[in-house]
């Protein structure tokens, strides 16, 4: 009677264990590093800098797993996991990964998140209709705007973007 309550015990801790396992977080723990304090984009994906915090580390590996996604307007607003994303959804995604935010967020909502002003690794710029980031010296950012890309997709810009029009916020300590 004991060996049959003890192996039902240890089916259930490990159908628990499994289960766990498979609804666990869809962020990245680890990720390409670069020497130094600043991002390198390597085709397409982003290196995170090896003298950032674990955050911001976090969030640049969270934001490579949207590199393939399409885009599309409200994507990524209901929950993290997503098939495309918008602007806001894709920005979301990152805080999300670095566990700075627990749902995601608009580009109105945006507009409030963390502190005023520029961050020292990550900046997020929002106005009413986009929203894009600034993570460790990258832009990540679903426009085309001076890049040369012709679609609309989530992914990592070497080139700076005028932040004319948007609010510059930034997460508290960061």
């Amino acid at each position: 009677m004991h060996l049959r309550i003890l192996k039902t015990l240890l089916g259930i801790a490990f159908f628990g264990a499994l289960a766990s396992s498979t609804i666990a977080s869809p962020f990245p723990s680890s990720g390409p590093t670069v020497p130094g304090n600043k991002a390198r984009l390597r085709f397409g994906q982003a290196a995170a800098p090896e003298g950032a915090p674990a955050a911001v580390k976090r969030a640049i590996w969270a934001a490579n797993q949207l590199r393939s996604k399409p885009y599309r307007f409200g994507g990524g607003h209901a929950s993290f996991v997503d098939r495309a994303y918008d602007c806001s959804g894709t920005v979301s995604y990152a805080l999300g990964g670095a566990g700075l935010i627990k749902s995601p967020m608009s580009s109105s909502d945006l507009r409030r998140f963390g502190e005023s002003g520029h961050g020292k690794w990550i900046t997020v710029y929002a106005r009413n209709g986009h929203t894009f980031a600034v993570i460790a010296g990258l832009r990540l950012d679903t426009t085309p705007y001076v890049t040369g890309r012709e679609r609309w997709a989530p992914a990592w810009q070497p080139t700076v973007r005028m932040p004319f029009g948007f609010e510059a916020r930034h997460p508290a300590g960061l």
